[in-house]
This record gives structure tokens, sequence and C-alpha cells, in this order.
């Protein structure tokens, strides 16, 4: 399935617009969650823009994403791949509050209607923000913009969406739970994918 464009997103004047608007939602399908809406953290500026899944816990608490041990390991992965996560990264999510958990679990992923739901806010995210590289963490997120999942086939492979190059990569609480860093391990792929990410960024901005 071909992704869908940018253009049949709503449209607000201004980023700040926009997420005033994502904050005063009172009819998505997670408002009776009880959970905080979390949307963005970094440089509204930057040109590398990060799509993440959900808010967690941590999220949830802090108000901001990737803030856990997924989003600390996630700013060392950068910072090992001479990209700074707080200027040349601008980092959202693809839904906005934390899904309520099931059988005892604090929260779950979040499920197709919710990532339908809020996907014309992301693309109106990334228009605004406009950025060169967009990163998709995870299923949820290449669900969310590229609406394909399956993230070993996906990952490290360039898509041009809207003269935007997009590259999904593993979701850091995957590399959590997956802590070989032997040829092939997932950290190593990670590692090729951030190294790829910081050639195909430079040679956009001219460098």
């Amino acid at each position: 399935m071909k992704p869908s464009s940018l253009s049949n997103s709503p449209r607000y004047n201004s980023l700040d617009e926009a997420l005033a608007a994502i904050y005063g939602m009172k009819d998505d399908p997670l408002v009776n969650a009880g959970t905080n809406v979390v949307i963005s953290r970094g440089n509204p500026r930057a040109k590398i823009l990060l799509v993440g899944e959900a808010p967690g816990p941590q999220e949830n608490i802090k108000g901001k994403p990737f803030v856990g041990p997924a989003g600390q390991l996630l700013d060392k992965i950068l910072q090992a791949g001479e990209i700074d996560p707080e200027n040349d990264v601008y980092i959202t999510n693809s839904v906005f509050r934390m899904p309520p958990g099931e059988n005892g679990a604090n929260f779950r992923k979040p499920n197709d209607k919710e990532i339908e739901y809020y996907r014309p806010f992301v693309f109106e995210i990334i228009r605004l923000v406009d950025p060169l590289v967009i990163l998709l963490t995870g299923n949820v997120a290449c669900q969310s913009v590229l609406q394909k999942t399956g993230i070993t086939s996906l990952r490290g492979k360039w898509t041009e969406l809207d003269g935007r190059w997009l590259m999904p990569i593993f979701h850091p609480s995957y590399l959590l739970r997956n802590q070989s860093r032997e040829p092939g391990s997932p950290k190593s792929l990670m590692w090729e994918d951030i190294r790829e990410v910081k050639r195909k960024y430079d040679e956009l901005r001219g460098k």
C-alpha cells in the first residue's frame, strides 16, 4: 500500500496551533483512559523527525516522549551516531496518550483504531516541522506513517514521501530486550542504520 500523502492531513497555521489542538482533544479514543497527552520533545526546527509509538508510564508522568529507559538508550544511540538528540531531532509519537494496560500490565500497544485516529495529526506535525529525514521506531510508527508493519523487513530501507526520506528503525525498547552486540544482532543492525541516517542527513544538507 502506498503511504498516504501529507496533503490529506488537517491544516494548522503553525506547529503551536497544531499542538494546542492535540492537547485540547476531547473525542479521541483514549480520552477516557485518564492518561495525559504526550506529544513531543526536542527542536521543532530540527531536520530529523523521529516518530515513536505511544507514551509509557514515565512519559505519561513527565509529559514528554522517550524519557524512560528506552528514551535514554535512544539518546545514546543518536549521540554515538553524531546526531544531537536535543538540537538535530524533533521527537513525537504515533499515539498521544498511554493506552491502558490489560491483564495487570501498566500499558499496552496502541490498537488499529487508535493509530488511525491520531495519524492525521502525526502527518500535520510532519508537514509543519518539515524535516529532511523521518525515523520510524518500531511497528506502530510504521503502521502510522507508512501504513505497513514488519519492522524486521522494513528497517534500514529508505522510502520517499512528499520529498522527505523515511527510514524504519528498531524501537529502542526492543534493543533493551536484545542486548547482544554480535554481527547481525538488533543492536548491530541499529548501529548500521544510524550511520546510514547520518550519511543521508549530511548528503541532504549538502555536507
